[in-house]
């Protein structure tokens, strides 16, 4: 569903409501099953520490609004990562019906659908408005939820933390060699070039990575950026703090619903479902591009971290690899050609938009 048709579909199911509230009944006389009032309740469960800021709120937020918007009809209880279901096991969850939503990132599933990786991050990829447009107007959207079908999952944007960091290290990266043996916490396509590259890539969920990282069980961590890393405290296991986040340009989040329990609902309550999704989404990105900026000043100015960049080496040989991996990927899973053939053109369409918009004016202002 595009973006424009949601917003026709809310409108239209806010009006049918309306006409039931103030007839009770269809013209043959019959009580309408909206005016019974028919409650859900609803479980998410998240792959996200228990009130976690930006992720883990924006899972608590949608929860809230879809709670109040629905004045109760529908009531959304969140379950933090390992509370009811292990954080790797969302998707699963949520698939067989033991919870209603789920809120999460799409490379967690890559062993379930390669090609679900691409609606994440790409490495070298597309930042968060490119996402957010080839999603919503660029038919990313459709080919998400075609790649879930099969699990019975109605996949949405549910938020974006923006452009990442590259991560804290435990040593220096100097060159190519610095990255043989390198045991980071490090998932999707990104892992994968790091393994290329001579690394072990170790998938993590967030609530183990600061221990991990402190006792020496990996060597790296790539986690999302300043605001979210601040809160975790790795700047006390780590002091090596590198950009740009190659890996995940503009990671989106996602908010799964079970599709069973989606058409169980009447109209006006799925544009509420919807519509609550959509507005954190939009509004996820806007407080990460706020905290981020106060938490890398103060990583700065309170724990005298200074971010480094990648050597320019490192970087054109992660930018190679990747090339390999999107190959083969694509080579080994049909679905996964699909997808990346329409992110693939949409990224270029949109560079050379902004090429003469966004990059122009940003060499324009650093003038």
């Amino acid at each position: 569903m595009k973006r424009r048709d949601l917003i026709k579909g809310i409108g239209g199911g806010l009006a049918v409501a309306g006409l039931s509230a103030c007839s009770g009944a269809d013209p043959s006389g019959e009580v309408k099953e909206s005016s019974k009032a028919k409650t859900h309740k609803w479980t998410m469960v998240t792959t996200w520490p228990k009130n976690f800021p930006g992720v883990g709120i924006g899972a608590e937020r949608i929860a809230k609004l879809i709670t109040q918007n629905s004045g109760g009809r529908i009531t959304v209880q969140v379950y933090a990562s390992g509370e009811l279901v292990p954080a790797m096991e969302v998707m699963t969850a949520v698939s067989d019906g033991s919870a209603q939503m789920g809120h999460g990132a799409a490379y967690y599933w890559k062993g379930k659908a390669a090609a679900a990786q691409f609606f994440a991050a790409v490495p070298f990829g597309m930042n968060a408005q490119e996402m957010n447009g080839w999603l919503y107007y660029g038919g990313g959207l459709e080919l998400w939820r075609e790649v879930y079908e099969p699990f019975g999952v109605l996949p949405h944007p549910g938020g974006n933390t923006g452009t990442q960091m590259g991560g804290w290290f435990n040593k220096e990266i100097n060159s190519l060699e610095d990255l043989k043996g390198l045991k980071m916490r490090i998932p999707g396509l990104g892992g994968e070039i790091l393994k290329r590259a001579g690394g072990i890539p170790v998938l993590l969920p967030g609530g183990e990575i600061f221990t991990a990282l402190q006792t020496g069980t990996i060597d790296a961590t790539e986690w999302i950026g300043p605001y979210n890393d601040l809160a975790f405290g790795l700047h006390q296991a780590a002091k090596y703090y590198y950009y740009p986040g190659w890996h995940e340009p503009g990671t989106v989040l996602e908010c799964m619903v079970n599709k069973a329990a989606y058409e169980e609902l009447s109209e006006d309550l799925q544009g509420i479902v919807d519509t609550a999704i959509s507005s954190v989404n939009s509004e996820m990105l806007a407080e990460y591009t706020a905290r981020n900026a106060e938490a890398l000043r103060s990583l700065k100015t309170e724990h005298n971290i200074v971010p480094r960049p990648y050597p320019e080496d490192v970087i054109k040989r992660l930018k190679e690899l990747r090339e390999e991996v999107i190959a083969e990927t694509i080579a080994a899973d049909p679905m996964s050609a699909r997808v990346y053939e329409s992110f693939n053109k949409f990224q270029q369409d949109v560079a050379a938009y902004h090429e003469v918009s966004e990059r122009a004016f940003y060499k324009t202002r650093d003038l």
